[in-house]
């Protein structure tokens, strides 16, 4: 399972970050990324890391949400500065995950987290 945590209220212009720990059975995990959604609005890719490192972001978080991962700890951050009131949505992590024994891998999400830009 994905376990996100870290949301919260934050004012707009600060920071805040956000973590996705994934646990169970794992042999190896591949891409992990994080997703936004807003209300009424459909889910959308922020940011991914692959497990070598590189990182991809959209455009409207460039210069402002940086992706890490912890492979040791199976474990997916994102930091988040300067945060606008359009940033406010429910964030998901999501992580390719290959169980141990098997040889495919499969798209694990976690249960999201809240994130509310508001002064």
């Amino acid at each position: 399972q994905l376990q996100a945590s870290g949301g919260g209220l934050v004012q707009p212009g600060g920071s805040l970050m956000i973590s996705c720990a994934a646990s169970g059975s794992i042999f190896s995990i591949n891409d992990m990324g994080w997703y936004r959604q807003a209300p009424g609005k459909r889910r959308e890719l922020d940011a991914v890391i692959t497990s070598g490192g590189r990182r991809n972001y959209a455009e409207s978080v460039k210069g402002r949400f940086t992706i890490s991962r912890d492979n040791a700890k199976n474990t997916v951050y994102l930091q988040m500065s300067n945060l606008k009131p359009e940033d406010t949505a429910v964030y998901y992590c999501n992580s390719a995950i290959v169980e141990l024994g098997k040889s495919y891998e499969y798209s694990l999400w976690g249960q999201g987290t809240l994130v509310t830009v508001s002064s």
